[in-house]
Parts: structure tokens; C-alpha cells; sequence
């Protein structure tokens, strides 16, 4: 249930391994929520929690996409991420991120001399930077294009305009009751619920789950804004957050283009306008590490909702996957809370999910 990114991954190793798989999708396409609405940052595995499934899962994706990417002819590019100091006061906690990836097992992180720097990237104005080598960008859609014809060819089904309307476990398996223009009711021995946005709706509709493992979920609206025509970086460049956590990030994609953000808004819907009036946060955190900026440079770009657990910063929380360990029922498996790094880790999750069901 749910095609996006991670879904279709799962469904991928499941159907590899010669499971029969049908992909049960709400909307008419794949990826049209979280999958495809943020950076396209393969994250490098920075500063997650020490020993977390974060922490795991996205060094392994990181790896895993970095093969399958050149294989299937999936756009994607090592570019290299800077962290940037701008200030003095950001030294200390720039040094942090190095010590902290050191302890998560990251140890290609470092110190880059001015010249290098300026070498690299002659716009950026800074203080200290460190290099995240492993760090890159991938095309989300020809991504999700390439686990969706893999899962295919090994013989899964893909059902769009199907939202899932409720279920229930039964001693053999499960039942899941799918609307749409021609409402079925589908029974299946495994049932993988990675819906994202709609996870907790359909966990909570499904009978005989207890409602103790059904989880809040928060929407974090990140907003994003664009340089129309200039292209003064070709890396991610992700500034030391503040002492609350915020940080404008700059993410090229892969014909180079350039956008700023995510921003942080919490919701309790599902609208991806972006406003307008949002932008002077914008341009007050990108001047301080590219002063050339010009009033006007920036325009709405697009926006992208994070499923959250908590109002917490992501790199203090951890994926919530819960299994049969967790609540006592074979062949189920509930995904919450996949915001970054979803995208990096979801071959990895897809491995994961498929070695705790079989």
C-alpha cells in the first residue's frame, strides 16, 4: 500500500524474491507526495542517532543506489556536499558534525583549505567548510521508474486511483478493502503498509491492529524557492543550522538548476502553495554564506510535506517500521514517519521490510 519511493522498493525486493505482489496506490501516478517533492539529496549518513535505523538504513541506500543508479540508467550525480560555517560562533558545531559522523562509521568526511574551497565553489562565502564526498543527487522520478519496471518485470502489479478504505487480519492473512471506480477487496498473506501521508489513516482502519501501534503523525510543509536563471553553485551547500535548528540549504538538481530550502510550517493539510511572503527568511539565511544574492532573485519554486512523528528536527528521530515483533502479526508491516532520509535509505528499507516478513 502506497507507491512512492520506498513502497515501490519494497515491492521491488519482494517481487524479486518471488513473491506475487500487487502495488496499491490512492493516487493516478506513482510518487506524487514526499517521493517527489524535496531536494533529491542522496544524504551521506551525517548526523543521524548513533545506531538508529536511520543512521543504518541510509548508509546502506546510500551504497545500494550509487550501484543501481549506473546500472538501470537512473540520473544521478556525486556532486559532493559542503557544510559551511559562516560565522565563528558555527565553528564548534561544524566540528560536531565531523565527530558525530566519525561515531555513526562515516569517516570520509573533511576539513577543506580556502583555496580548495574557493576553487570549488568561488561564490560561497564562509568561515570553515567541511566536504561530504559521498554525498550526491538523484532523479526521483527515473528512480522510481526503475524500481517500479524491475518490480514489473518480475511479474508485480501496479493498481493506481485505489485508496485503500479499510481491512481486516484474519487467521489466514489479510483482507484489504480497496475503493475507487471499480471497488474490490483484495486477500493477501503479507501486507506492507508504506503510504506515507495516509499510513496512520490506514493502519487505524485496519481490524484487529491495536490502536496502542498506531502512531500521531505531524505534516511539516517545507517550501522551497528558486533562482530563475542564475547558477552560482554546482554542490549541495547546507549551512551549520542555527541554535534552533533551521538552515537554508542549497540542492542543484540534475540538469543544475538551483533551489533553497526546505523551510519548516506545520500543517494539518495536504496543500502544496507555495506562499510567496515566506521568501525574507530565505533571503536573510542564504546571504550569509552568498552575499550576491539580489532582491528579487528568488521565486516560488514548489513545496513538499514531511510525515513527522513528532514536531522534532529529523535528525533526532528515527524511522518507526514496525513488524511482528513489534505488534504480534505475522505478515504485517507499518512504515511511519519516512521524511529524510527516505529517499536516500529506500532500497535499504526495502531489504529490511523484506527480510523481516520472509
Amino acid at each position: 500500500m502506497g507507491a512512492g519511493v520506498v513502497g515501490l522498493a519494497i515491492a521491488r525486493e519482494l517481487a524479486l524474491s518471488g513473491r506475487e505482489v500487487v502495488i496499491i496506490e490512492a493516487e493516478d501516478a506513482v510518487g506524487t507526495h514526499t517521493s517527489s517533492r524535496n531536494t533529491g539529496c542522496i544524504h551521506a549518513g551525517i548526523s543521524y542517532p548513533l545506531g538508529s535505523l536511520k543512521n543504518r538504513l541510509c548508509q546502506r541506500g546510500k551504497e545500494l543506489l550509487y550501484q543501481y543508479c549506473p546500472e538501470r540508467g537512473v540520473g544521478h550525480r556525486r556532486c559532493g556536499k559542503l557544510l559551511v560555517a559562516t560565522d565563528d560562533e558555527q565553528i564548534d558545531r561544524l566540528h560536531g558534525q565531523m565527530e558525530r559522523a566519525e561515531k555513526n562509521g562515516l569517516h570520509d568526511l573533511r576539513l577543506m583549505d580556502t583555496s580548495e574551497v574557493r576553487e570549488m565553489e568561488p561564490e560561497l562565502s564562509f568561515r570553515e567548510v567541511v566536504l561530504s564526498p559521498s554525498s550526491g543527487i538523484v532523479d526521483q522520478h527515473d528512480l522510481m521508474n526503475a524500481l517500479l519496471g524491475d518490480a514489473e518485470n518480475a511479474g508485480a502489479a501496479l493498481a493506481l486511483n485505489s485508496p485503500v478504505t479499510g481491512g481486516r487480519i484474519t487467521g489466514n492473512g489479510f483482507e484489504i478493502d480497496v475503493g475507487g471506480n471499480d471497488p474490490i477487496t483484495i486477500r493477501a498473506e503479507l501486507c506492507v503498509n508504506a503510504a506515507g501521508h495516509n499510513a496512520t489513516h490506514i493502519a487505524a482502519a485496519l481490524d484487529g491492529l491495536a490502536a496502542e501501534h498506531v502512531p500521531d503523525v505531524v505534516y511539516a510543509k517545507g517550501n522551497y524557492f528558486v533562482l530563475t536563471s542564475k547558477r552560482p553553485f554546482s554542490r549541495l551547500i547546507y549551512p551549520v543550522p542555527d541554535a534552533d535548528g533551521l538552515s537554508i540549504h542549497v540542492s542543484p538538481d540534475i540538469a543544475g538548476a538551483i533551489r533553497f530550502g526546505p523551510d519548516t510550517e506545520f500543517t494539518d493539510t495536504i496543500d502544496y502553495t507555495v506562499n510567496p511572503d515566506r521568501v525574507a527568511p530565505f533571503y536573510e539565511g542564504i546571504r550569509k554564506f552568498w552575499p550576491a544574492l539580489e532582491d528579487g532573485d528568488l521565486v516560488p519554486g514548489y513545496a513538499g510535506i514531511r510525515p513527522k512523528l513528532t514536531r522534532e528536527r529529523a535528525t533526532n528521530l528515527d524511522f518507526l517500521i514496525q513488524g511482528p515483533d513489534t505488534h504480534g502479526i505475522p505478515g504485517l508491516a507499518c512504515l511511519y514517519g519516512l521524511e529524510s532520509p527516505g529517499l536516500t535509505s529506500s532500497m535499504a528499507i526495502g531489504e529490511y521490510v523484506r527480510k523481516m516478513l520472509t
